[in-house]
């Protein structure tokens, strides 16, 4: 009965460390606190998204008599002139409010972003580097309140904090591609008169990226590809900011123009960061800033996309040979997925 139990666990909820990942996940982007340990260190965590007086005082009344950290990313830290290429945490008396620690966080247009407080950034620790990881994957702010607790905390609330593992964290993220499963399809008629297939791809994250299949292509031969990170301001509604979705419609006209092809539309809105951070970072291009300093002034490394996942879809379609609608510079090799590239639209698609 005992093995029948972990059989039946296994098949319905997966490993230990990955529900415990993907709890703790859900539980970021929901703004609950979550407890991340390894053998020498336990930490209370809370994501800083939506931080104000109220929530960083019952962190701190949670933490006594632990004084709370602030965690922020290498990015956001050498954007405050803090020379480090790992996450770095800040000691924050009682005297340090909400608004000093935003200040911290991301700049702000309009806002002054100087904390009037005086901090002696530190190495964060592979746990609070875990906790980054884990709030970049819940595409909020990339920073989070961490403080020393014992483990017991977890199980003395009702309901009980999510309590994981920091090794769980960097094996979910790498076991996410693999975790791409086609959850339907349907043939969609689109405006264009073509009769493409849509093919939806879930994965452990939550996300949903989509192969639009136009025609039957033959896959002995190079398919016409473009992997596409989904834009809404530029596909949907035009914005001139980008040009996604001039990018988008013109690959769908050369795949149309030869009768067979795929667009693989990925769920990475903003280079990876997420909407609500993408429009942060317009803001912030509003005031002078290019995309890459937006990006980075939030606490993100410029491109965060994954084209792992794009790759995993074309290998479950078939694809083993393509010709990209997208220039060199801007694709990494595909040789590595173990797909082949015999060519690139350089003009015609940038």
């Amino acid at each position: 009965m005992g093995n029948d139990r972990l059989n039946l666990s296994s098949i319905l909820l997966g490993s230990r460390e990955h529900v415990g990942a993907s709890r703790a996940l859900a539980e970021f982007r929901t703004g609950r606190p979550v407890v991340i340990a390894d053998s020498t260190e336990t930490l209370l965590c809370l994501p800083v998204e939506g931080l104000n007086k109220d929530r960083l005082a019952a962190f701190r009344a949670l933490a006594a008599p632990i004084t709370p950290r602030l965690v922020l990313t290498s990015s956001r830290a050498r954007s405050l002139g803090i020379d480090s290429d790992e996450p770095v945490a800040i000691e924050l008396s009682d005297d340090v409010d909400s608004l000093s620690v935003l200040s911290l966080v991301a700049e702000k247009v309009g806002a002054e972003n100087i904390p009037d407080f005086e901090y002696l950034p530190e190495p964060a620790g592979v746990v609070a580097a875990a906790a980054i990881d884990l709030v970049k994957l819940a595409q909020v702010l990339p920073a989070v309140l961490v403080a020393d607790t014992d483990p017991a905390i977890a199980s003395a609330f009702d309901p009980r904090i999510v309590t994981i593992e920091a090794r769980a964290v960097a094996r979910f993220r790498k076991e996410a591609t693999k975790s791409l499963v086609i959850a339907g399809e349907a043939y969609v008629p689109l405006s264009s008169s073509l009769r493409t297939r849509f093919v939806v791809f879930h994965d452990a994250l939550g996300d949903d990226s989509v192969a639009v299949i136009v025609g039957t292509p033959d896959l002995s031969k190079p398919v016409p590809v473009r992997i596409h990170s989904a834009c809404l301001t530029g596909d949907v509604f035009g914005s001139q900011r980008c040009d996604c979705g001039f990018q988008l419609h013109r690959a769908m006209e050369l795949i149309a123009q030869e009768g067979r092809g795929a667009i693989v539309y990925l769920d990475q809105e903003g280079r990876g960061i997420g909407l609500l951070n993408k429009l942060r970072a317009y803001a912030l291009q509003d005031s002078g800033a290019d995309t890459v300093q937006a990006n980075e002034r939030l606490g993100f490394a410029p491109d965060l996309r994954n084209y792992g996942i794009g790759a995993q879809i074309l290998r479950d379609l078939g694809v083993g040979k393509m010709r990209l609608m997208a220039t060199r510079r801007k694709m990494p090799s595909m040789a590595g997925f173990g797909l082949e590239v015999t060519g690139y639209a350089e003009r015609d698609v940038k």
